[in-house]
């Protein structure tokens, strides 16, 4: 299959050599990385960043004088200010630093639960018999199990949106769903598994008009698109690192200050108190009470890195060569026999992340197969498993592009899973 001209405002091929793992063969195949949904890779000016920091700049945050604690402490919170820019929040108080988007959910979830169990918390957070908090059937796991804990410990009811057959959010019963009696809304804005692009703005209208909040989980949205936290109108949002170039073992939970501000610790210990007594411990402001220990400082610098990058290349040009490179690769997926797309058919309100199965073929059997041609894909139930059960298969084969996806590996997708019918017939 022919290559289509991509339109860009930035040079892929030029952008692919900060990359040194798209240098590198797999089974004498050169690598063609399609896992980014997964974890994306890492340029060069990241690597650099936190190697520099690590060798030059060491020191623990926010408790030394030395200089070495000083500039490692300008270094953390420059990190915070990069977020709070990159997703135009109002300031860099609102952004608190976790591991991942996982540890982002989890520690509203169990600021929720906390103040459930304190008498003069503040209402906002308090749940009970008789409560509710709302999903959608297309979360990711991370978005579906703290809810269903802390309904547990509560006794609130659990409820969802729908997908509809062609993978979008079905909102007919919005009304119904988000009642008087909702206390949140926590719903995916990209799915990792669908690649549908939700705008939430319908559900936060509703939600705030009955007293709810709002929870969006950005971890497949602030990667890829610009994404303005004032315009979305939510509470709360919760993205990774790993997914934007950036390292491992750090993510963000944004929230509002007045409601940061509300919400009881989750974790105790150094760095999070205001004044402690051997009878009573009173909690510094937010972020920092949300911050217990030592937080992951080099991991947060490598973050900032990252964002430095995508500012470089421009959010709205990053989306534009998704949407080019899903277009392609939608219509190139359309030519292979018995192959069917899971989520929109079509690149309009979908982001680059395709899950598809081939009929009588098992997806481990296709991702060994491509793995064989030197293609990474992922297969299983993506951590979205109420998905897979919804369209009624076991698992599906993802396939996920970023600013470094070029049409040439989509191409060799495609001979890749011509192998697969060949090798399984």
């Amino acid at each position: 299959m022919t290559s289509l001209a991509i339109p860009s405002t930035f040079d892929v091929a030029a952008l692919r050599a900060d990359f040194p793992i798209l240098g590198r063969e797999v089974n004498g195949h050169p690598l063609v990385y399609l896992d980014s949904a997964n974890t994306s890779q890492k340029p060069r000016q990241v690597l650099d960043v936190m190697r520099t920091h690590h060798e030059r700049h060491n020191g623990n945050v926010s408790r030394s004088v030395h200089t070495l604690g000083t500039e490692a402490t300008l270094a953390y919170e420059g990190a915070r200010e990069k977020v709070a820019a990159f997703i135009n929040a109002p300031a860099a108080s609102e952004v608190v630093f976790g591991k991942n988007s996982t540890e982002a959910i989890n520690l509203l979830a169990y600021a929720f639960s906390n103040a459930s169990a304190t008498a003069d918390s503040d209402p906002r957070f308090r749940l009970g018999p008789g409560d509710e908090v709302v999903i959608s059937e297309m979360e990711h796991h991370s978005n579906i199990v703290p809810w269903q804990l802390l309904c547990e410990r509560t006794g609130a009811t659990l409820r969802w949106f729908r997908v509809t057959d062609d993978g979008r959010l079905d909102e007919s019963e919005l009304d119904d769903l988000v009642n008087e009696r909702t206390k949140l809304v926590s719903i995916v804005h990209m799915s990792n598994i669908l690649g549908t692009i939700n705008d939430p703005a319908r559900i936060v209208a509703r939600a705030h008009e009955v007293g709810a909040l709002v929870l969006l989980d950005g971890s497949q949205s602030v990667p890829h698109f610009p994404v303005d936290v004032q315009a979305l109108g939510v509470d709360f949002i919760a993205f990774t690192g790993h997914k934007m170039l950036g390292p491992t073992g750090i993510g963000v939970l944004w929230g509002r200050a007045g409601l940061l501000d509300a919400m009881p610790p989750v974790l105790g210990g150094g760095s999070m108190i205001e004044t402690v007594t051997m009878e009573k411990s009173t909690f510094a402001p937010a972020p920092a009470r949300f911050e217990a220990g030592t937080p992951p400082i080099v991991e947060a610098v490598g973050l900032g890195a990252a964002i430095d990058y995508l500012n470089d290349i421009g959010m709205a040009a990053v989306q534009a060569h998704e949407h080019e490179i899903t277009a392609y690769a939608l219509e190139a997926l359309a030519t292979v026999p018995t192959l069917r797309i899971f989520g929109p058919t079509t690149p309009e309100g979908r982001g680059g992340t395709i899950s598809f199965a081939l009929e009588g073929i098992h997806p481990h059997d296709v991702g060994q197969v491509l793995d064989d041609e030197g293609v990474e894909v992922r297969v299983g139930h993506h951590c979205a498993r109420p998905v897979c059960v919804r369209y009624g298969v076991p698992a599906t084969t993802r396939a996920s592009f970023y600013v470094y996806t070029t049409t040439e590996e989509v191409d060799a997708l495609v001979r890749g899973l011509d192998r697969v019918r060949k090798v399984f017939g």
